[in-house]
This record gives structure tokens, C-alpha cells and sequence, in this order.
């Protein structure tokens, strides 16, 4: 157990959680913090909304067609950084779930910034951003191509990192906040099995993405 840049204590998290079906670790997942270590500073973001990606029977999933080389870390081993392109523009986030040679991941939609708003802010092109405001830190990682500039993450840094390994310099880690509501919808943004309702939020959370219509666990 050590500080985190947001002066809570961290623990990273076990293997074992990312260990199981995506439907069970999303919600769970809500309240933890994303952490890009930066010398004796850091950036980091509390988790405010995932969405859950299948295997072959989910036609929005990467793993839809099969494994390729593109997208084997999502075959496992669990708890690894999965970064793919989208529009020519964004990354984005994802980790992968279940045992090995089961394909399984959740996205990280949103963050809430705790710590290192100003290099936030400068990584994605807004020093004019009002980081004493709601509105302005909102701008900083309420989105999956947000957040990936707001912490630095590309494909070519981050792909198939270990997310639980203290030498890594990209962590996912439990600093105790519990999430009291937890809201699920239908993921957004996507055209195939975009009815299945597995976009979980934290409920209430202003920094989370998109609109919301939403049921609650």
C-alpha cells in the first residue's frame, strides 16, 4: 500500500478481480482510480462509467470475428491495457477480463480528475480551462477519447500493459471510495447489440459521458 497522487492510500488491485465475467466486474470497477505515473508527480481519474464487451456472441466486441494479432490482449492474460484507434482520432481504453484465452474487456468511458488537473488540461489543449469548476474539469476526461489524451495513453505506450504491475507507470488501483448508486443502460456510441444494457455509471456523477436514461442496481 503506498500514496497516491491524490493523497488517498492505493492498493492495486488483485488479478483475481479482472479474473471473471465483464458483466461482473463493471460495476464493481466504479469508484476505482486510473493513474498515470509521472515521475514525483501523476495524473489520475476515478472511474465513473464502463461498459462491458462480450465474446463472440456480441457483435459490438473486437472479439467478435476471432483472435488476431490486432486484438489478443483481449483473449487475456486479465487486468492488461487493450488500446485500439477509433475515427482516426481517439483511443481508447479498455481491460481485459476472464482467463486466459477467453475473450472478454471492459471500456473505460469516464473519469472523474483528482489529481494532476493542470497536466491534464495541457495534454489535451485546454490551459484556459476553468479547473476550479465543475464544468471546466468536465472537460477534461468525461469521454473515452478524452481521457485517453488527458493521461497520455496511446496504443504504442500502453497497449498490452499490466495494469496491476507496481513497475507500471499505468495503474488501476482501490484508494477505498465506494460508489453509492450505480446506474445501467445500453452502451452508447455503437450500431451492433447496442440494446444490451451494459454501460454502467456511477449515478449522479456529473462527469460522466453522454446522456443518461438509465435503470439502477
Amino acid at each position: 500500500m503506498e500514496k497516491n497522487v491524490a493523497g488517498r492510500s492505493r492498493t492495486l488491485l488483485p488479478r483475481s478481480f479482472f479474473d471473471r465475467d465483464p458483466r461482473q466486474v463493471s460495476p464493481e470497477l466504479l469508484g476505482k482510480v486510473i493513474v498515470r505515473k509521472d515521475g514525483r508527480s501523476g495524473r489520475a481519474g476515478r472511474i465513473v462509467e464502463v461498459e462491458a464487451y462480450l465474446g463472440a456472441d456480441d457483435g459490438a466486441a473486437h472479439s467478435a470475428a476471432g483472435r488476431t494479432a490486432r486484438n489478443q490482449v483481449i483473449f487475456g492474460p486479465p487486468g492488461h491495457a487493450y488500446i485500439y484507434f477509433i475515427y482516426g482520432v481517439y483511443y481508447c481504453l479498455n481491460i481485459s477480463c476472464l482467463p486466459e484465452g477467453e475473450a472478454g474487456c471492459l471500456l473505460i468511458r469516464a473519469l472523474e480528475p483528482i489529481a494532476g488537473t493542470e497536466e491534464m488540461a495541457e495534454a489535451r489543449g485546454l490551459d484556459n480551462a476553468d479547473l476550479h469548476s465543475v464544468r471546466g474539469l468536465r472537460s477534461l476526461a468525461s469521454g473515452p477519447g478524452k481521457l485517453c489524451e488527458a493521461l497520455g495513453i496511446t496504443r504504442e505506450r500502453d497497449n498490452g500493459k499490466d495494469l496491476l504491475s507496481p513497475r507500471s507507470d499505468l495503474i488501476v488501483a482501490d484508494d477505498g471510495y465506494v460508489v453509492s448508486e450505480i446506474g445501467v443502460t445500453p452502451r452508447i456510441g455503437i450500431t451492433k447489440s447496442a440494446e444490451m444494457p451494459l454501460r454502467y455509471i456511477a449515478a449522479g456523477n456529473p462527469f460522466v459521458s453522454g446522456k443518461i436514461k438509465m435503470g439502477t442496481r
